[in-house]
């Protein structure tokens, strides 16, 4: 279910003091990444995930790729950054950083 505009409203607020939890380097989207990034979905819901790739377009390529596969969405995305919103099966209340 796509994101509604008050609620990427407020995950941009929210996001906004969090740090990257998840970094994306040249060698894209390992498994052990991908690992990592649904783990740190599961347990956070919101997180920032910094890409460290150059070329714009190929930035653009991977962001799509771990949305696809995390299941994810993007609520923004800034210069190497992107904020990504993934509701957890079975959130848990003192790691999620949308559950207060």
């Amino acid at each position: 279910m796509p994101l509604s505009a008050d609620q990427r409203k407020q995950y941009r607020a929210l996001g906004h003091n969090l740090k990257p939890v998840v970094t994306i380097a040249g060698k894209g989207l390992s498994d052990s990444v991908r690992d990592e990034l649904n783990r740190a979905l599961d347990d956070h819901e919101l997180i920032k995930v910094k890409l460290a790739i150059t070329d714009r377009d190929l930035r653009k390529t991977v962001i799509q790729d771990l949305l696809a596969a995390s299941g994810a969405e993007l609520v923004q995305e800034i210069g190497k950054i992107a904020l990504i919103f993934r509701a957890a099966r079975q959130p848990k209340r003192k790691l999620s950083n949308i559950s207060h």
